[in-house]
């Protein structure tokens, strides 16, 4: 079971190697996929596949703690579910068990924005055909599928709500991952310490300051990304009352 070892001499990743380059591939056809067939998906036949989706990112999940557990390498300062994309993938089964729209407000503007940049640059030492391979791209391509799913077939369209909703949900987890940060000797969020490695973190200025500015481009960017979102949300209102 060298695909489950602890072991990555064999299994090697680099960035945009063709494996990678396999995975975007997957990423953009999946995403074109899912915008033109909007229509067909928003059925309700497709009940089940959302709840067996829920059901294959909770197994995934599990077992990438199992794999930690069994090689010795699972920490309570760094194998939490914390980061940012961890809790997406949380809030993503959450969503496609229950449809309900906070969820998907919450989710929204971390899958949309934060997430494909670890898709196109992976924090990953492990390459195909090894299960640490496997884990990362499913659970991070699956957060991006899901709310691309509810916002094109599904109409949920995020307002600017859900832009407090996201910034009040932020800061009000920032208070908890310090405490767990300190505890467990964490650094969940980079709230302790910048990143070892050539990040944005480098430009934000130094700590602590770079955690209110990394929280102040956040802000921004959320924002742009709302007002060019904004019409197809009035759009899809106006079809709705039709």
């Amino acid at each position: 079971m060298e695909w489950f070892g602890h072991s990555h001499k064999s299994f090697n990743f680099e960035l945009f190697s063709e494996s990678h380059l396999m995975i975007l591939a997957i990423f953009v056809l999946i995403s074109v996929f899912i915008f033109l067939y909007r229509k067909k998906l928003n059925d309700p036949k497709w009940r089940r596949t959302e709840i067996g989706s829920a059901f294959s990112l909770i197994s995934i999940e599990i077992m990438n703690h199992i794999w930690m557990l069994a090689h010795g390498v699972w920490k309570t300062g760094r194998s939490l579910p914390m980061e940012l994309c961890n809790i997406a993938l949380l809030l993503c089964i959450i969503l496609l068990f229950t449809r309900k729209k906070i969820f998907f407000e919450l989710v929204f503007f971390i899958a949309i924005l934060g997430v494909p940049q670890a898709i196109i640059t992976p924090a990953l030492t492990y390459d195909f055909p090894h299960f640490r391979f496997f884990h990362f791209f499913y659970a991070h391509l699956m957060v991006v599928w899901v709310t691309l799913y509810f916002t094109w077939a599904k109409g949920y369209y995020p307002t600017f709500r859900s832009f407090i909703k996201l910034m009040v949900f932020i800061n009000l987890m920032l208070p908890v991952i310090l405490f767990i940060n300190k505890q467990a000797d964490g650094n969940y969020w980079f709230l302790r310490h910048k990143p070892k490695s050539p990040s944005l973190f480098d430009v934000l200025g130094p700590y602590p300051w770079y955690i209110f500015s990394l929280e102040s481009v956040l802000i921004v960017i959320c924002l742009i990304a709302w007002l060019i979102l904004r019409k197809w949300e009035k759009s899809y209102e106006e079809r709705s009352q039709v």
